[in-house]
């Protein structure tokens, strides 16, 4: 049974090659509990839900843009299948933990979530694990490290590895990290994940826009696209009685940034899993700030941008911070009056007001 069968007549979009290695062993995939991840839409998952219709079928991402865009893909699907956005897999005991990773994958988020992956196996449970890399070495040395033994297929595609438990790890790795930086004489620290925007350090634009945010008491600001909250947690250490409420699509990054906020003893940060831009107290902010990302060609700038002037309230500020003006300059004055730009260490922070209309 190819992935093609597998997969229609739900749906014509062929998953990514390293899940179609795991749909296409589908045949050996049993039990009554079944987690997995997925590059795509959930393909593997949907399959699996398809042929094990007893079974519960999850299917976790990180990032709640992808799974919500998943979810109503799979609205009329199989009722077993269950599409979750969480900071990692399910803490359930299940049968069958199905991975598949990218080679141009982050190394340390594919550790952390291969060690999760066997820790929520049962002691005979199996993991399927593949990659869209035909000469895979390094995803196996990884697995070397968690399974005494394990089966290795190599196709034109990729490589499927498949393992079975036979014993709890005797030595389970942290793989979140603590680092600290100064904002005014103050030490903040910060709680990091792998997969987390700027994991185990401040981003150098983060910081530029720390340096240049100007915050007043009793102001109410908006971290848009938190990370780790270094922003959003420099923000409400600097007045009396600000209160800060930080935003993310990413679980991971609204669940770092709420314990930073915890270890810095802040009562005046919340937080937000949210990829749609409608935030908890819209029009209501006097600041908004933004470090947008530069992938998907402008398109979350975008919705930064928009978002942001949703947020605030007239007459509000939003500053963002990029080392790409062109496309801010010519897009920003659609959205924002009074636009300015200033250049801080090879960044360009830009300020924008919202119209009062």
């Amino acid at each position: 049974m190819s992935a093609s069968e597998i997969i229609e007549p739900q749906t014509t979009l062929p998953p990514y090659p390293q899940e179609a290695l795991l749909v296409d062993a589908l045949a050996e995939v049993a039990g009554e509990r079944l987690l997995c991840t997925s590059p795509g839409l959930a393909q593997f998952a949907a399959a699996a839900a398809g042929a094990l219709p007893k079974a519960v079928v999850t299917c976790t991402y990180l990032d709640q843009y992808r799974a919500n865009l998943t979810a109503e893909h799979w609205r009329e699907g199989p009722a077993n299948l269950r599409i979750d956005c969480a900071a990692d897999l399910p803490d359930e005991i299940a049968d069958i933990v199905a991975l598949p990773f990218s080679a141009g994958g982050e190394g340390e988020l594919t550790r952390d979530i291969l060690q999760t992956g066997h820790q929520r196996l049962r002691v005979g449970g199996k993991m399927f694990a593949s990659t869209d890399k035909p000469d895979d070495i390094w995803l196996g040395e990884q697995l070397r490290k968690l399974f005494p033994k394990f089966e290795r297929r190599v196709f034109p595609t990729g490589v499927l590895y498949i393992a079975k438990k036979d014993a709890p790890l005797k030595k389970v790795r942290n793989f979140s990290c603590e680092f600290a930086f100064r904002d005014r004489g103050r030490l903040i620290r910060v709680l990091s994940r792998p997969g987390v925007f700027s994991h185990r350090r401040i981003d150098s634009g983060a910081r530029q826009l720390i340096d240049e945010m100007e915050i007043e008491a009793g102001m109410r600001v908006l971290d848009i696209g938190c990370g780790a909250g270094v922003v959003a947690l420099a923000a409400a250490c600097r007045a009396e009685g600000v209160a800060v409420h930080a935003v993310d699509s990413n679980a991971r990054a609204v669940e770092c940034t709420q314990r930073g906020a915890d270890m810095n003893g802040l009562a005046n940060v919340s937080s937000e899993l949210n990829a749609n831009g409608n935030y908890t107290g819209a029009g209501q902010y006097d600041l908004a700030l933004a470090n947008p990302p530069y992938y998907a060609g402008f398109r979350i700038a975008r919705h930064f941008l928009t978002a942001g002037r949703e947020a605030l309230r007239p007459g509000g500020k939003l500053l963002l911070v990029t080392k790409r003006p062109e496309w801010y300059e010519q897009n920003m004055p659609e959205l924002y009056d009074d636009i300015a730009v200033s250049e801080r260490k090879g960044y360009f922070v830009f300020h924008g007001i919202r119209p009062t209309d």
